[in-house]
């Protein structure tokens, strides 16, 4: 018996289908701001992300087109990194055709596997993307119990 093996489509590989779901996305983020207002359903968006794990560290970069680092917070605990902030949207001087792009607040979270070190944790912002090494933790307080 002959076995066809058939490659899944995914949403890449049509063309414009990103920019379909893009304007379907904010459509009903439209529609939710408009239906109920007081949930700030559509007021939050994540920024796109990518982690990396070294020996010692975790780098992590996050795109922030068009955001001013003073529109920019970090905050570090234990293992959880988040980062919030805004974008502004920018004034507009003719009809806008097409919105794909996000503005407004943002909250990018990630809880990493390892403890990290709270007090090296570095962070720059060059030609819109925010990068975060993060050192892992050199020591934890791990000690080794008796059985008795």
């Amino acid at each position: 018996m002959a076995m066809s093996l058939r490659r899944r489509e995914t949403v890449q590989d049509r063309p414009g289908a990103m920019e379909q779901f893009n304007d379907l996305s904010h459509q009903l983020s439209r529609w939710f701001d408009e239906q109920w207002p007081e949930m700030g359903i559509s007021e939050v968006f994540t920024p796109v992300a990518d982690v990396e794990e070294t020996d010692d560290a975790y780098l992590v970069d996050i795109e922030l087109p068009g955001v001013k680092k003073d529109n920019i917070d970090v905050e570090v605990a234990e293992q959880r990194v988040v980062v919030s902030g805004e974008r502004q949207e920018k004034e507009r001087v003719g009809l806008l055709r097409r919105r794909t792009r996000s503005w407004g607040r943002f909250l990018y979270e990630i809880n990493l596997p390892d403890p990290i070190d709270e007090e090296h944790v570095e962070a720059s912002l060059d030609e819109g993307v925010l990068r975060l090494r993060i050192p892992k933790a050199t020591s934890t307080n791990r000690r080794q119990i008796k059985v008795s």
